[in-house]
């Protein structure tokens, strides 16, 4: 059985470039002091550190299934940059984001994935729509697809819309077994055809020992709900419990995705 461990370096960010004013949160990108450029999304963001913690697992599920992810670093914000920022909104989300965020790596030259032009096998979108299903990701449509053409290979970004139970945490368990009636908004469901046997090789694998491989490399201050009394290891409880039960159900999500094609094709 294969044990996934996932590694995220530490960086920190030294030039702030420019925001990306298309995304609601203002993901923006920067320069690190590894020499290279991340997107990042920040903790003081309008859906805030879930958004981050939802963005890691995804991504990070994303690479356990053998699908083009950039890499995801821990980039470090110091307060310094909030004082230099002369835009207000900015200087806002810069001062409520100081200290860990999330980025992404850059990909330079890359182009937004466009379905009536780029090309994917079905094997590769099946396992795509899988994982929306799995994950309940409602940000894979064709207005936004988050996925991207680089070097001619697709690359997945921005998983920060997945797990929305986390928003109320009192009625997980509720989703668990429910399909995912978003998925016939997916981009690539018309190509998704085999998700029946994406779901045999690899539901098996998404054993509790790797989904708590991954829920480890979540920082703690990111889990803390000091609202909800929660501790960062009670909220990676329930993250692992949730996709366990998830998977328990896949059955359930997969007629779903298989419904919804009919309708289309």
């Amino acid at each position: 059985m294969k044990i996934f461990k996932p590694e995220i370096r530490d960086v920190r960010i030294i030039r702030y470039v420019q925001p990306f004013r298309e995304g609601g949160s203002l993901p923006a990108l920067v320069d690190a002091d590894d020499g290279f450029s991340y997107v990042i999304k920040f903790r003081g963001a309008g859906q805030g550190k879930k958004a981050l913690v939802a963005e890691l697992i995804g991504g990070e599920l994303c690479r356990f299934l053998g699908l083009r992810m950039p890499e995801l670093v821990f980039a470090d914000l110091d307060e310094s940059f909030a004082r230099m920022e002369p835009d207000e909104e900015i200087q806002d989300l810069l001062r409520f984001s100081v200290g860990k965020n999330l980025g992404v790596h850059f990909l330079n030259g890359a182009v937004t994935f466009d379905p009536n032009v780029d090309e994917i096998a079905e094997d590769e979108a099946s396992k795509i729509v899988w994982l929306d299903a799995l994950l309940m990701n409602v940000d894979r449509t064709v207005r936004n697809t988050n996925m991207l053409i680089w070097h001619k290979e697709l690359w997945l970004i921005d998983h920060g819309a997945s797990l929305y139970f986390h928003h109320a945490w009192d009625n997980w368990e509720e989703q668990l077994p429910k399909p995912f009636l978003q998925i016939k908004d997916h981009v690539l469901l018309q190509l998704a055809s085999k998700v029946e046997e994406v779901d045999a090789q690899y539901r098996s694998r998404f054993t509790e020992e790797n989904l708590w491989n991954i829920l480890r490399v979540v920082p703690d201050e990111w889990l803390v709900d000091e609202h909800r009394q929660l501790r960062a290891d009670d909220a990676r409880e329930v993250y692992v419990s949730f996709l366990l039960g998830r998977l328990a159900h896949s059955g359930n999500f997969i007629k779903q995705i298989q419904h919804e094609r009919k309708n289309i094709i």
